[in-house]
């Protein structure tokens, strides 16, 4: 195991009081995972830097006791950490062109040589007077792209012709009278297109934003009003629904008051009807057993004994109506909701017009290019046109 194996993730030094994380195993110097927190996690949500895995809330440090000997025992054989800006490279790193097996990251590279270069083997370039005049530059891997393919040279001239960069030798072979002008020339006149084209688009930042503030404002006061129209919308509709069922709850109610006064009264003549037919039985009876009285004298003696009959109710007297009791009643209902109904139909296109017709954003400019035409269908240019 080398000191490079016990580096820390985050500060790529040797571990300074090692801690794990419990839930993903990784671990870190207490100081550089507090910091590193500290900066980098918001809202109470923390995460592993390695494995991005989250924590809710802040995970207890704990010691990683084995490492931390490890790396004590490690101190003591006299191995120690390379600098931080010594780290070796990994594969996103551009890696100095100069180092021997294993290469360290390169710190600048050179435009001039071309090669990429790390602090130790750098340090010609600041020592040695015609290294000094060579152009540094972070460190790039994309160096290649400054030689040129046909002679193996650094491209330091620009060809107006044929808008490209080309070497010294370029402008004696297929470039040969072409309009050239040094690269560095060609860039300052470029820079100074490009503060230009980044000074408008600052500008038309600066507007965007302004428009989506605007838009957002927009956004709010079509929002509240909505929400208002739905609220006051729906109060209404609930009174109207409550109105409805009071008005149902009458009807019921003003039904079973009349079918019970009727049936009520229906009742009271039927038992006088019933009382009557048994008192037509009885006195039916008596006349059937003095029928049969074979005494002639006996029969004349009781014949004048026997009650007169009372007043009867004669079937005519009542008077039956047809069988559409609260049929009136039902058409009456439905006659008054095909009218709500009708009521609400009609307005309902109003209302829904009414709401189709908000629009907050102006209509977009009439098309002018044919580009801005063929956008639209056939119909719409035609209407365009008779326009």
């Amino acid at each position: 195991i080398s000191e490079d194996d016990l580096c820390c993730p985050v500060c790529q030094e040797v571990f300074r009081d090692p801690v794990i994380l419990s839930s993903c195993g990784h671990s870190y110097c207490r100081n550089c995972i507090k910091s590193f927190w500290d900066e980098k996690d918001r809202k109470g949500i923390h995460s592993c830097p390695q494995c991005r895995k989250t924590f809710t809330p802040r995970p207890v440090l704990e010691k990683n006791i084995m490492l931390a000997a490890l790396v004590e025992q490690l101190k003591k054989t006299g191995l120690q950490a390379a600098p931080t800006d010594h780290c070796y490279a990994g594969p996103e790193d551009v890696a100095c062109d100069v180092c021997t097996g294993r290469k360290l990251k390169a710190i600048k590279s050179c435009l001039v040589c071309p090669a990429s270069y790390c602090e130790k083997h750098l340090q010609p370039h600041y020592d040695a007077a015609s290294l000094k005049k060579h152009k540094l530059v972070a460190p790039s891997k994309k160096l290649q792209e400054n030689i040129c393919s046909r002679h193996d040279e650094v491209m330091k001239i620009f060809c107006h012709t044929d808008q490209q960069s080309i070497c010294y030798l370029c402008t004696m072979d297929e470039h040969k009278g072409h309009e050239t002008v040094p690269a560095a020339a060609e860039r300052t006149e470029k820079q100074k297109e490009l503060e230009v084209r980044r000074l408008n688009i600052q500008q038309r930042i600066q507007e965007r934003e302004k428009d989506v503030k605007l838009l957002q404002q927009e956004v709010e006061a079509i929002n509240d009003s909505a929400d208002k129209a739905v609220e006051d919308s729906e109060k209404m509709f609930t009174e109207l629904i409550r109105l409805i069922q009071k008005r149902s709850s009458d009807v019921k109610q003003q039904v079973r008051s009349q079918q019970e006064t009727e049936v009520s009264r229906v009742k009271e003549l039927q038992e006088k009807l019933e009382q009557e037919i048994a008192e037509l039985k009885r006195k039916d009876g008596e006349l059937e057993q003095l029928s049969h009285t074979e005494d002639h004298n006996q029969f004349l003696h009781n014949y004048p004994s026997l009650s007169a009959l009372s007043e009867s109710t004669h079937s005519s007297s009542i008077n039956i109506r047809p069988l559409s009791y609260f049929e009136d009643v039902t058409a009456a209902v439905s006659e008054t909701r095909d009218k709500l109904q009708d009521i609400l139909r009609e307005e309902w296109t109003n209302i829904s017009l009414t709401v189709t017709e908000v629009d907050v954003l102006l209509s977009p400019p009439e098309p002018k290019t044919r580009a801005e035409f063929l956008k639209y269908s056939p119909a719409v240019i035609h209407q365009l046109v008779n326009d």
